[in-house]
């Protein structure tokens, strides 16, 4: 990652920190919403700007240089240990994609059937692995990278796979698709080369949406499955087809 973009990453995740809105630093700035949504796509803020934003944020910039700093050191895989501990404890990972998508301790503990104390043990114990920071007042700072990936073949890839890929294929009845769609096609090396490039990009979006939407209450937020995936593969009703 570039240090421009490195640098727009951390500002970003100290709004959402901060719980302010584009909105609210569009009318902190005298600005439209939409301008300031552009400039962060763009990555297009002027000196001045960004100093001015870092005043709302109660920021210099040397701080926001700093921080950006500290934010490339932010793990981007969990060691096997790691993962097997978050597995041996449903509440615990329950509380790990929490913190991953930006809830508050009180908005967890309001949710799902977690009261204060055991909150604060799954948070305490959350913060031991290195996941996040325990701040007071059960507030904290997450410790893992915008690009945070599983291990390949690892305890949660493998978890994911047998518990969570076949029910999201397997929709609870009135369920509905908001969207789906299979293809197939048979693509020279370069093709797949290409495409795989492309879904790549489109994760990475994916969770640069989802990270910005961390700063928005959790009832104005859906939870969205997005499964993608894509393997050399033919059906076995073509296959069985097949000249011996």
């Amino acid at each position: 990652m570039s240090q421009i973009s490195l640098v727009y990453d951390t500002l970003k995740q100290c709004l959402r920190e901060q719980r302010l809105t584009y909105k609210q630093l569009a009318e902190a700035l005298s600005v439209s919403e939409a301008s300031v949504k552009r400039n962060f796509s763009l990555q297009a803020f002027s000196l001045d700007k960004l100093e001015q934003i870092c005043e709302c944020l109660n920021l210099s910039l040397s701080d926001l240089f700093s921080l950006s700093q500290k934010q490339q050191e932010k793990i981007s895989q969990l060691s096997e240990q790691q993962e097997m501990e978050l597995l041996a404890n449903p509440k615990l990972l329950l509380a790990a994609v929490c913190v991953r998508d930006g809830w508050r301790f009180s908005e967890l503990i309001e949710h799902y059937d977690i009261d204060e104390v055991e909150g604060i043990k799954l948070m305490t114990t959350l913060d031991k692995l290195k996941l996040i920071e325990l701040l007071p007042n059960n507030r904290y700072k997450l410790l893992i990278a915008q690009d945070f990936r599983w291990i390949p073949g690892g305890p949660l890839e493998k978890f994911m796979e047998q518990e969570v890929m076949v029910k999201f294929m397997d929709p609870k009845k009135n369920e509905p698709w908001m969207f789906r769609f299979y293809l197939r096609g048979r693509y020279s090396q370069t093709s797949v080369s290409i495409i795989q490039r492309r879904l790549e990009q489109l994760r990475q979006e994916a969770a640069k949406l989802s990270s910005e939407d961390n700063a928005l209450p959790i009832e104005e937020r859906q939870h969205i499955g997005l499964l993608m995936a894509m393997r050399p593969w033919e059906p076995s009703l073509f296959e069985n087809m097949k000249r011996k």
